[in-house]
């Protein structure tokens, strides 16, 4: 028997019994600590691991100890191979229960005693502590602690898991734990990485999911235990919260969440894209977010510039659409992760929201909205304009409204005072006319964006053309709508005198624009001009303009100084 060979080993001074405790009939079990959560007791044929301190009724002495021997007692019970009182004294027992077992002889080693250890009819007393139960029969036992409520994948053999753990023994000794190394710990399932209870316990389970694994002795590291924690037949109990799931085979995995009605066109690549996004794990932990940095995430779709997976998902968006979009590792950053930021072989989760996108040959989209049924006249280059405008982002976020302002804004066409979009939108325009312009950066602010506009920012101007006053080329101060007077000297001079003094000239000019024969540059003090143009005709000084002084259309190739047209 397995006790007789324990005890035969450890030679021990035997003490002679100076007392009489009584006959007993039975075995006496006085169970002084049992724990308030008993899920198994000790039956026929299960084996168990306790430990144990064996000593003589009659005087305390110890005659034998797992503990001094630093291991347990491993055996099966009520099969013959412990003496009858121990068979009979361990039924019923908790892991982690504390027992006081009192033998008679007849249940022990009888009238003869054992091995010069145990002398003839001796009470034996054992206080054992219960460690471990498992049986033959016994399979891995899965207890789910909490599970999330969406749970589109569970894990099958061949995939990739990570996950954390808290190891433990079946009496509660803490062998290992991934948190203590803030690292989950990574493996294949279904290729003998793991021992056979835990490759079992981890398929099924669901990213988020925990779970408690119950792994007997002969599913985990059997009769030779694992290092110095965990020892020979040991019922191993895992704590295991599951942190990610990924296949080889794995490929993108796109949702769309939300799909902006009219989206005529979609990503491609060589576009330039501009987006939110949130990064996560699978689990949920954020690693990374553009909306904390409150600036968006810009780059070429196709080019190589982000991870491949991303690359790949930014194909064939439109303009606010929001996704999520799933990369496994394989099409994110592998094995290797980015140092404290991203472990190896993790599943990355992005929410993402276009703002805008456009290609670098994109010109200006200019689309009319009304348009008046008499259009004569159109705005062009050196015309003075008045307008109103809305101009907000892609997404609809407003950056500027000339209703903020107390008057339309004004500007002259060609003149290089806005963008080069939007001259292109305001030219062309009638008076009333409305119109919707889309403005690629490239036309609009550019890469370095402007106050207010985002870097590489597509604009969209709403436009209202107010007032147009026509204007003259870059360079003159008038020129005539047809042919003037020639000659022109005698046209000038009102009063015959030959000469032409500055209010002569001034009532001059002022009648060939009333008449429509003229036009002076528009948004100018129309006093302020004539006088520069006088100024121009009268070299001299002398304050009046004779025949031989005046100059019609005359560009001095010297100077290249150009003269009013007169």
């Amino acid at each position: 028997m397995d006790l007789i060979i324990s005890v035969v080993l450890f030679y021990l001074h035997v003490v002679t019994v100076k007392c009489n405790p009584g006959p007993l009939v039975d075995v006496v079990i006085d169970r002084y600590d049992i724990p308030r959560v008993c899920p198994r007791e000790v039956k026929t044929e299960d084996f168990i691991r306790y430990h144990f301190n064996g000593s003589f009724y009659a005087d305390g002495k110890k005659f034998d100890s797992s503990h001094d021997r630093g291991k347990a007692f491993i055996s099966q019970v009520g099969l013959g191979r412990l003496i009858t009182g121990m068979d009979r004294g361990l039924q019923g027992m908790c892991v982690n229960e504390l027992r006081r077992i009192t033998i008679p002889p007849h249940l022990a080693y009888g009238s003869i005693g054992t091995g010069g250890v145990i002398p003839p009819d001796a009470v034996l007393v054992y206080e054992v502590l219960l460690l471990d139960i498992w049986n033959t029969e016994d399979k891995v036992e899965i207890r789910t602690l909490g599970k999330p409520a969406s749970c589109n994948r569970t894990t099958v053999a061949s995939d990739f898991v990570r996950y954390h753990y808290n190891g433990t023994l079946l009496s509660g000794a803490a062998f290992d734990s991934s948190y203590t190394r803030n690292a989950t710990y990574d493996t294949y399932l279904g290729k003998g990485d793991l021992i056979k209870g835990m490759e079992e316990g981890l398929l099924g389970m669901c990213v988020g999911e925990r779970r408690v694994i119950i792994v007997p002795p002969f599913l985990a590291y059997g009769e030779t235990g694992h290092g110095t924690k965990i020892p020979p037949q040991a019922t191993l109990v895992f704590e295991v919260l599951l942190v990610d799931v990924f296949n080889p085979k794995d490929d993108l995995i796109v949702e769309v969440k939300e799909l902006p009605k009219g989206c005529d066109r979609r990503t491609v690549t060589g576009d330039y894209i501009r987006y939110h996004y949130n990064g996560t794990f699978q689990d949920g932990t954020a690693f990374d977010s553009s909306y904390k940095r409150n600036s968006t995430y810009n780059t070429y779709i196709g080019m190589g510039y982000v991870i491949k997976g991303m690359d790949k998902a930014l194909h064939g968006l439109c303009i606010g659409e929001k996704r999520k979009i799933t990369i496994p590792p394989h099409m994110a950053y592998g094995e290797d992760g980015v140092g404290d930021f991203i472990p190896g072989s993790a599943v990355l989760v992005f929410d993402i929201h276009v703002i805008d996108f456009h290609n670098p040959k994109d010109s200006v989209d200019i689309k009319v909205t009304h348009k008046p049924q008499e259009c004569k006249v159109t705005s062009e280059a050196d015309d003075l304009i008045q307008y109103r405008y809305n101009c907000s982002l892609m997404d609809g976020t407003l950056l500027y409204s000339s209703d903020q302002y107390d008057s339309p804004s004004i500007t002259t066409l060609g003149a290089n005072k806005v963008i080069s979009g939007l001259e292109e939108g305001l030219s062309g325009m009638c008076v009333g006319e409305k119109r919707e312009v889309i403005i690629p950066p490239h036309w609009g602010h550019g890469e370095n964006g402007a106050g207010g506009v985002p870097r590489s920012a597509v604009l969209f101007f709403e436009l209202e053309l107010v007032k147009l006053q026509k204007g003259v080329p870059e360079g003159y101060m008038f020129v005539w709508l047809g042919d003037g007077p020639d000659p022109l000297f005698p046209a000038m001079d009102l009063n015959g005198d030959k000469e032409v003094p500055l209010e002569e000239f001034s009532a001059f000019i002022k009648l060939q624009v009333q008449e429509g024969k003229g036009r002076l540059r528009p948004g100018v003090d129309a006093d302020s001009i004539i006088k520069d143009m006088f100024n121009n005709q009268d070299p001299n000084k002398d304050g009046k303009i004779v025949e031989y002084e005046l100059k019609v259309t005359v560009e001095d190739d010297s100077e290249k100084v150009r003269r009013d047209e007169l």
